[in-house]
């Protein structure tokens, strides 16, 4: 263990004490910790590394990965004191809003990793791991992507162009819109490297969209309704750009409490309630609108939810 002065030195960093805070709860891998800390890679990677050195970071290795915890809080000497004072400041950080950010992270985090071990778990919901190559959620979706018709699709909001990407691989054409120029140029950089051509880039408001009437059969709005500042306008827009018997699709957050997502991620709307999503639809001109969950998981704050209705007329 290092002396006292280089051991303060190491916990007067407020990303290692987040970090050493997450893993004193979950044991977690560097790639868990990247999303849950919003950090690069190699930072968090560097201060795991100084914390295992120091004695209060254990590194295992499971299934190719490597997973860190926290050192045993029940040591010995001053290791034992340390995780004593660090216990007394866990829980004064419990109440900062940077520690709750994390903890709603690190929820969907471990929602994500229950969800990939339930889908390679024994046929008896035993833990025991099945390997089956090429069994994924990511492939069904693409599979069942090709069971629809040629379609062309206005994905409004795209943001970095993910779905847009996954779009393209079924559709006929994908009329991509978002605000932001910096993140259209993202998207397009990404779409060149998987060699998608059949994509049209569009900046734009999604309630003031630049697309013409009629100009699809299906619009998509996924997780893009709560930055918008009037979000029965885009949904009257994206009504207008689906030809007579054209769907819009919304996929977007249940009503919840996290107020720092306005701040950090942009929220104008802290999510729906379903009956008023339901309602924001049929004022926007559609019919037969059908609101269900999409995910969620107990102690998880965010619920997403699925909405989806028809532009009468066919």
């Amino acid at each position: 263990m290092m002396n006292a002065s280089g051991l303060f030195r190491l916990l007067g960093d407020e990303a290692r004490l987040r970090l050493l805070r997450l893993v004193a709860t979950e044991r977690l891998n560097v790639s868990e910790l990247t999303r849950i800390l919003g950090l690069a890679q190699s930072g968090v990677s560097r201060h795991l590394g100084l914390l295992r050195e120091a004695g209060l970071v254990v590194e295992d290795r499971e299934g190719g990965f490597s997973y860190y915890r926290a050192a045993n809080t029940d040591g010995n000497g001053s290791l034992r004191q340390v995780w004593t004072l660090l216990g007394g400041h866990f829980e004064e950080m419990a109440a900062d809003e940077a520690a709750r950010e994390d903890e709603v992270r690190l929820r969907e985090v471990l929602r994500l990793r229950q969800e990939n071990r339930e889908t390679h778990s024994g046929a008896d919901g035993s833990e025991a791991r099945q390997l089956v190559p090429g069994r994924s959620w990511a492939a069904w979706a693409r599979a069942l992507g090709l069971l629809l018709p040629p379609l062309t699709v206005a994905d409004l909001g795209c943001g970095e162009g993910l779905l847009t990407i996954e779009t393209a691989a079924w559709a006929r054409k994908v009329i991509a819109v978002d605000r932001s120029a910096k993140v259209l140029a993202r998207a397009r950089q990404l779409a060149r490297r998987h060699r998608i051509s059949n994509i049209v880039w569009k900046q734009g408001e999604i309630e003031d969209l630049p697309l013409a009437t009629g100009s699809a059969d299906l619009a998509l709005l996924s997780q893009a309704l709560h930055h918008a500042n009037d979000p029965v306008r885009a949904l009257q827009e994206a009504a207008r750009v689906v030809t007579s018997g054209g769907r819009v699709l919304v996929l977007d957050l249940r009503n919840h409490d996290q107020k720092w997502v306005h701040e950090r991620l942009g929220d104008v709307w802290l999510g729906f309630r379903d009956d008023a999503l339901e309602q924001m639809m049929r004022q926007a001109g559609l019919e037969d609108v059908e609101v269900r969950v999409g995910a969620s998981a107990s102690g998880d704050a965010f619920t997403v939810l699925l909405a989806a209705g028809t532009k009468p007329g066919r």
